[in-house]
């Protein structure tokens, strides 16, 4: 929600989805968020997560879009249409042609399920949290990025293939730990086409990978898990954007990673692969920017593989502004429209705390257990 016009810029994160390698007939392992195949409680589907019995067998997953830009989550992921601030560059680099002449924020936010690794019992269950850190800076015509995500997860391990928690019982329980982490540098360049459309691309360089280790339960916990270091190998890819303005109405399509890549091998295995979004967006500012008043719809266009199940969504959010941009609200909601209909409710509040500086803070709950997080950061517009 930035006033002024800007250029269309910056580079952005995609999908994180789980190549599938192998499956036994006794157990699947899911690389990404913990699900037990008889207990359909998710400990989380933020980037990847996995499930794991005695033996690891990574199958299809994938991470959700709406994981960057505090503004876009506040509205429930509806931000495809709207794109005007600097993490445009993850959502549509072409937005940024309705934002301000200069934009640039710093954010962070964390995703954890269940709240603690270990029950009120001391039993050790299955946990994954999930932690994003971004940079952004956008100009006129040209942007600037790095974001980092890191999931970290934790999974007991029995000889019985248990479900439940399962104590320490001297420390000879085994327990999986996993880390993944994803670095993507980006810059984004945008063409007008006439008065009314914009054509945007991002290129962006990754550098991600992903390791695993096995402990005893009497050491083994989240953290233990973050501080694994893997190892990560270097790839590029490419992201197009577009967006059409007809008065007050903005129309937007991205297409993330037109080129799928491929990280690790065997149970650390993990690729991006390409997606589809769009959206509508209808505001009370003129010739394409965003106003004081904005309301937003966007929908999946590709169908992607989670740990619990095929996903599509559709999200509808809304923002709005004191007089004098100096207090802004905004709310949303996120629905899978395929399969299991997890929902995401989601707020957030954006303070000034000097004319240009804000102050931006989101927060998001519902049943999609994978979602439920909250984020914080500094943006600077003019």
């Amino acid at each position: 929600m930035d006033d002024g016009r800007g250029g269309c810029r910056t580079g952005r994160i995609d999908r994180v989805a789980l190549k599938d390698t192998k499956e036994t007939e006794d157990t699947k392992d899911i690389v990404g968020g913990m699900r037990n195949a008889s207990r359909p409680r998710v400990c989380l589907v933020f980037f990847v997560s996995f499930v794991a019995s005695v033996s690891l067998a990574p199958s299809a997953n994938a991470q959700p879009t709406d994981v960057i830009g505090l503004r876009a989550q506040g509205m429930g992921g509806a931000f495809t249409a709207v794109a005007d601030d600097a993490t445009a560059s993850w959502w549509n680099p072409a937005g940024m042609a309705g934002g301000a002449y200069f934009n640039a924020l710093i954010e962070v936010g964390t995703q954890r399920e269940p709240p603690s690794d270990r029950s009120a019992s001391g039993d050790l269950r299955n946990a994954g949290r999930a932690d994003t850190r971004s940079f952004a800076v956008a100009f006129p015509a040209l942007g600037l990025s790095y974001y980092r995500l890191q999931v970290s997860e934790i999974q007991p391990r029995t000889s019985t293939g248990t479900t439940s928690g399962v104590r320490q019982e001297g420390g000879a329980t085994e327990v999986r730990l996993r880390t993944l982490v994803l670095n993507q540098f980006g810059a984004s360049v945008g063409q007008s086409l006439g008065s009314h459309l914009v054509i945007a691309s991002t290129v962006k360089l990754l550098n991600a990978g992903a390791v695993s280790a096995v402990q005893s339960a009497g050491t083994a916990s989240l953290d233990a898990a973050k501080d694994l270091d893997p190892s990560g190998e270097t790839k590029a890819s490419l992201d197009v954007g577009a967006m059409a303005v007809l008065g007050r109405v903005r129309i937007g399509v991205m297409v993330r990673n037109l080129n799928e890549l491929e990280f690790g091998s065997g149970v650390d295995a993990f690729r991006l692969t390409r997606e589809a979004r769009a959206g509508v967006a209808m505001s009370s500012g003129t010739r394409g920017v965003i106003g004081t008043a904005t309301l937003a719809l966007d929908a999946d266009l590709t169908t992607t593989a989670t740990v619990l199940g095929d996903e599509r969504r559709v999200a509808a959010g809304g923002e709005a502004w004191t007089p004098g941009r100096t207090i802004g609200g905004r709310f949303g909601v996120g629905v899978n429209t395929i399969g299991s209909r997890r929902t995401s409710i989601s707020g957030g509040v954006s303070v000034a705390v000097k004319k240009g500086i804000y102050a931006d803070a989101e927060l998001t709950g519902g049943t999609d257990e994978g979602r439920r997080g909250w984020g914080a950061g500094l943006r600077v517009t003019f």
